[in-house]
């Protein structure tokens, strides 16, 4: 009787290891549950952070303007340092098409120059034929310039616009009071990713509506990727690795709920 009393009861051992299993099983469970959702809130922390936009660019805004034409453009000069302040604007008029008349905004705080240059071939506007026309704007702040965080954008009327282009390039090289200069001269390659230092582009359109409105929005679309500060390579990996993010914390907060069922049940 006394060996049948100590001999452990099997059925009783496989219960207990199963149950040590359960509560083990329900403690890795938990633990991971605890700890999952936060793994993934930092990888959708860590995707957030390379979605980050890139600085936006010295641009020219509307963006269009009809062939033919006169229209009041603004050059919109953000600052993208945050130990200097931009204190001077050079904007290069195109020589291929120029412009006879250009005729800029005063803007508190700020001198402005306008340089001329004569032309290799004369134009013709309002019968009158122009040696000369204008080359280039200089703005130079006289105070504190465009500081960390801010913007200033330089309105200008332009024409007569040429109707034999689908567009102007305005080269800009924008100073700093640290005597940095960025040079916003790169043309843009159609079909190409944007340069890092893209030239402001002036998009030319016809009179017809719809492809006045197709240009326009197609304008307004670039101008807002650059004010984000997106560029087209940056972008496409954003996004991926956003949806990666999102995909391991919708993970962890579903192995988090499985594992709660589990130890309820």
């Amino acid at each position: 009787m006394s060996a049948m009393t100590n001999t452990p009861d099997m059925t009783d051992t496989a219960g207990a290891a199963a149950g040590a299993d359960t509560a083990g099983g329900a403690g890795r469970g938990r633990w991971l549950a605890r700890r999952l959702p936060v793994v993934g809130g930092i990888a959708a922390g860590g995707v957030l952070l390379l979605a980050v936009p890139a600085f936006a660019h010295v641009s020219v805004q509307p963006g269009t303007a009809p062939k033919g034409g006169y229209a009041t453009v603004n050059f919109k000069v953000p600052n993208e340092r945050d130990n200097a302040s931009t204190v001077k604007l050079e904007v290069s008029l195109p020589t291929d098409h120029p412009l006879a008349s250009v005729m800029p905004q005063p803007v508190p705080g700020w001198q402005i120059e306008v340089t001329k240059a004569k032309l290799a071939k004369p134009i013709e506007m309002h019968g009158e034929k122009i040696n000369e026309a204008p080359s280039k704007i200089t703005w130079t702040a006289d105070g504190k310039g465009v500081e960390p965080g801010q913007f200033q954008q330089f309105p200008v009327s332009v024409g007569q616009l040429p109707d034999n282009a689908d567009q102007l390039v305005f080269k800009a090289l924008q100073t700093y009071d640290n005597k940095e200069v960025v040079r916003w001269i790169e043309p843009a390659k159609p079909g190409g990713p944007e340069p890092e230092n893209p030239a402001p582009v002036l998009t030319l359109t016809t009179a017809d509506g719809a492809d006045g409105a197709a240009a326009k929005s197609s304008a307004q679309a670039k101008d807002t990727a650059a004010d984000a500060g997106a560029v087209s390579g940056s972008d496409t990996t954003a996004r991926v690795l956003a949806v990666v993010g999102i995909v391991v914390g919708i993970a962890g907060v579903a192995f988090g709920v499985l594992a709660g069922r589990r130890r309820s049940a």
